[in-house]
């Protein structure tokens, strides 16, 4: 009995199958986390990338007919890499470049919150603080618009899985650009308001 374990002290034989179970689990989770990352990297940048073009399409004087077609492209864009992708897009339009942004306004106690006996400055006409001035849609001649998409798509691994997250996939992308001046802009000279 004493030879038998002396000699099974001594084998090496099935060390490597031993090895192999051990990290083969390691290996094969970090390479399927690797190859997940890169798909939601690659789906990102395809995002960002229609939305920058669907962004100078819209600010053309013919955008505002298409926007319908314009955000279709989008998601055609994502959908021949993510099938199976939901999508949400909104624009908001400003005066311009500064009035993105909520509205001024004179703090004069110093807690950061606007209260109800502060003046502001009304950007976009409405006699009331915003928080988020921005009109929707896409404005008009020489207007700036904030577009944003963002799309819901499933993981094509289960990654998420292994550590109790969901399947989904959130990407979102947003592009900031001005409407070529075709018209003369319907501008709105912002008040001071005090209540």
């Amino acid at each position: 009995m004493r030879a038998m374990l002396r000699r099974l002290r001594h084998d090496v034989r099935g060390a490597t199958i031993l090895e192999f179970a051990l990290v083969a689990p390691v290996v094969l989770l970090l390479l399927l986390g690797l190859m997940d990352l890169s798909y939601r990297l690659y789906v990102q940048s395809i995002l960002a990338g229609a939305v920058q073009r669907a962004g100078r399409l819209a600010s053309l004087e013919t955008g505002p007919a298409a926007l319908n077609n314009i955000d279709s492209a989008v998601v055609g864009s994502i959908t021949a890499i993510a099938p199976g992708a939901t999508w949400q897009s909104s624009r908001k339009s400003f005066g311009d470049y500064s009035k993105i942004g909520p509205e001024r306004f004179n703090d004069a106690n110093n807690n950061g919150v606007r209260d109800s006996d502060e003046c502001y400055s009304d950007v976009n006409g409405n006699s009331r603080w915003d928080a988020d001035p921005g009109r929707t849609g896409q404005g008009g001649a020489s207007d700036t618009v904030l577009y944003t998409m963002t799309i819901t798509y499933p993981s094509i691994l289960p990654i998420a899985y292994f550590f109790g997250g969901s399947n989904s996939i959130q990407a979102t992308a947003t592009t900031v650009l001005k409407n070529q001046p075709y018209s003369t802009q319907n501008a709105i000279t912002p008040v001071t308001i005090c209540t």
